[in-house]
Order: C-alpha cells, then sequence, then structure tokens
C-alpha cells in the first residue's frame, strides 16, 4: 500500500476520506499520524490557494506525498459568506451549532429562490519531487430553515438538497459521500494519483 499523507486534524474529515479511498491501494495518515504538529496559516483568497499552501507546507516538512483541502459554505444571499472563513466564522472557536444558527438568522425571510449555496472543496496534491496538482468540485443545494440530521457534520445540518427532499445532514454516509463536494473531489485527485 502507498501513503498518503492528509494534512488535517479532523476526524470526521479524515473518516469520510478514508471511506472515499477504501477502494484503492492507498492507505491515508493523518498529520498525528505522520508526528507531524505544523500549524499552517489560511492566509489564501481562494480555497485552492488554501489547499495548495497547505499541501506544500506539509509535504515540505514530511517528504511524503500529501494531500489538503480547503472547503466550506458559500451562501449567495449572504455574499458567498462564510466561503473561506467557514471554520472560523463566527470566531475559530464557535460551534457549528452557533455558527449554523447565526447563517439561519441572517436569512429570516428570505425565500427559498434566493437562499441558494453550495460546499466547495479544493484538494491539492503535492509531490516530493516538487510539483502540485489541484482540484476543486462543488455540491449545489439551499439553506434550509432549520437544523435536522444527524449525519454529517459542520454546516450539513442546515444544508438542503432539493433534488433528494432531505438535508445533507439526513442522508446516509455512502450517500453523501457519492454526491458530496469533498467526495466528488477525492474521486478526481484520486484518478491523478492512481496514474
Amino acid at each position: 500500500m502507498r501513503q498518503v499523507l492528509f494534512a488535517t486534524t479532523n476526524e470526521n474529515k479524515l473518516r469520510e476520506i478514508r471511506q472515499i479511498l477504501a477502494d484503492t491501494d492507498i492507505e491515508v495518515i493523518s498529520l498525528k499520524d505522520a508526528g507531524i504538529n505544523i500549524e499552517v496559516n489560511e492566509d489564501g483568497t481562494t480555497f485552492e490557494v488554501n489547499a495548495v499552501k497547505k499541501a506544500e507546507t506539509i509535504m515540505k516538512a514530511s517528504g511524503k506525498l500529501t494531500l489538503a483541502d480547503d472547503s466550506g459554505l458559500e451562501v449567495d444571499f449572504l455574499n458567498k459568506e462564510p466561503g473561506i472563513y467557514s471554520a472560523r466564522y463566527c470566531g475559530v472557536n464557535t460551534s457549528y451549532r452557533i455558527k449554523n444558527r447565526n447563517i439561519l438568522e441572517r436569512l429570516t425571510d428570505v425565500p427559498d429562490e434566493e437562499r441558494s449555496a453550495r460546499f466547495v472543496c479544493a484538494i491539492a496534491a503535492a509531490y516530493p519531487d516538487g510539483h502540485t496538482v489541484t482540484v476543486q468540485a462543488t455540491m449545489e443545494g439551499r439553506i434550509g430553515y432549520e437544523e435536522k440530521g444527524t449525519n454529517g457534520f459542520g454546516y450539513d445540518p442546515i444544508f438542503y438538497l432539493p433534488e433528494y427532499g432531505c438535508y445533507s445532514a439526513e442522508l446516509p454516509p455512502e450517500k453523501k459521500n457519492e454526491i458530496s463536494h469533498r467526495g466528488k473531489a477525492l474521486r478526481l485527485i484520486k484518478e491523478k494519483l492512481i496514474i
């Protein structure tokens, strides 16, 4: 098996990634597994720039093929907030219950057709030979009117998927991995890793 380092400390994200790459010869290890404790300042202006910065910084420290993602929620009515600040929205250590409530309150009385939103995921793969490849994918939907569901994490409980008639957090993990922004981006990057 080939080891690939995924630059995250988020256990939920790591679980999703391992499920999606389970059918490959790739063993996904975390920063903790690799004994790396580096905080990368995500100060880029796009998801892709942040993913590249993270992947290249960790690859240089580890010497291993490193994947990193930057992902978040864009709400059109809120000028694509929280966007690249999704993890730090309303403060660094603010719970997603508070973040979700804030978004729902800001959209009070906003009709369905103006509640469009998407999850965005950019993934960068930084190779020890110095080259980096990136992919980006989205999952389109809209902001619902309440929090629903216990699957998923983050903004999933407020993200409504009209074509499925449910919230992202109500989807079984296999279905979510099939249609999610991260699932799509991982499948795109997987093609590049397998070559």
